[in-house]
């Protein structure tokens, strides 16, 4: 019993030392007060009546956690401070403030937004994007859509972070980050990381049919126009970029679990299990001809999107 109070006592102070409870002083001293409040009870109190006292507080806590709501109204972080507007008139699906920043560094941005029409029976390809900052088992992964005319249109699921907020891995795990669809030019989405951060970053085409691929974008379009009105919480663990792909696919649950999605670095190779890349050739082999390389001199202009995909050897010509 009391191992399971310490277990609440942990998962409570984090959830409330990681809240977006303001002024920050506030929210300090409700976490000290309620960690003091459960350890006096448990262990100045008969063991009985101390387990009860610090699990009726324990309890106040979890429901209070449960009911925190998320917003769409807060002091964003530049790269989060407008969302994507989307609406549906027939085939045509028209995207306001599509975000193409252009980066001095990695923390100084241009910030930049445009409005697009797109038509539905034109989308032609649906691309996996794989970006590696530390290691091959934790990756960023997001989807970028490509048209006919060879417009390409990247959605990423990310957190909302506040101005006042670093990010942390951590505070991901509880109410810290609204979740948020980042739609953007390739040449902001993934050109940060490839020209600007120096990740290593794949490029895979997936192979889906045309049903399939529609069926994805529209569940993407109606996940966005339903967070513009009902904010959710990002969660590290159950609502992230990679289970959120996979939702948004109406793939069942218990896969979204799966080691290799947890670990999202190997996402692509799970990918490839599923027969949803190329497979003609070997994963390692894909993997290693699907890097992208930018010349040292390289600079993002409107072409990077053909730039980036021209030397991949197994990545389709059309």
């Amino acid at each position: 019993m009391r191992g399971i109070m310490v277990l609440f006592l942990l998962f409570d102070a984090a959830a409330l030392y990681y809240s977006t409870i303001q002024p920050t002083i506030v929210l300090q001293t409700i976490t000290i007060l309620y960690v003091l409040g459960v350890a006096c009870a448990m262990c100045l109190l008969p063991y009985r009546r101390g387990m009860l006292v610090a699990g009726f507080i324990s309890l106040l806590v979890f429901a209070w956690y449960l009911r925190d709501p998320p917003q769409n109204n807060r002091d964003w972080a530049a790269e989060y401070a407008i969302p994507v507007t989307i609406s549906n008139d027939g085939p045509t699906i028209r995207i306001s403030n599509i975000r193409d920043f252009s980066y001095r560094s990695p923390t100084d941005t241009i910030p930049h937004y445009y409005n697009a029409d797109f038509q539905l029976d034109q989308l032609s390809s649906v691309d996996l994007v794989a970006s590696y900052w530390s290691g091959d088992a934790i990756a960023h992964i997001f989807l970028t859509f490509g048209f006919q005319d060879g417009r390409h249109i990247a959605i990423s699921i990310e957190t909302r972070r506040q101005k006042r907020f670093p990010y942390s891995v951590i505070a991901g795990f509880f109410h810290h980050y609204e979740l948020f669809y980042v739609v953007a030019d390739e040449q902001d989405l993934i050109g940060v990381r490839t020209d600007v951060r120096h990740e290593q970053v794949y490029l895979y085409r997936l192979q889906l049919s045309q049903q399939n691929r529609d069926a994805l974008f529209l569940s993407y379009v109606r996940k966005i126009q339903e967070l513009s009105t009902r904010p959710e919480w990002y969660n590290t663990f159950s609502d992230n970029c990679t289970t959120g792909i996979l939702a948004r696919a109406q793939v069942p649950d218990r896969t979204r679990f799966n080691w290799r999605i947890v670990l999202s670095g190997y996402v692509p190779e799970y990918a490839y299990g599923r027969g949803l890349l190329n497979t003609s050739v070997s994963f390692p082999t894909l993997r290693q001809h699907s890097l992208i390389i930018r010349p040292n001199n390289a600079a993002i202009t409107a072409d990077y999107s053909r730039d980036i995909r021209e030397n991949l050897p197994y990545y389709p010509a059309n």
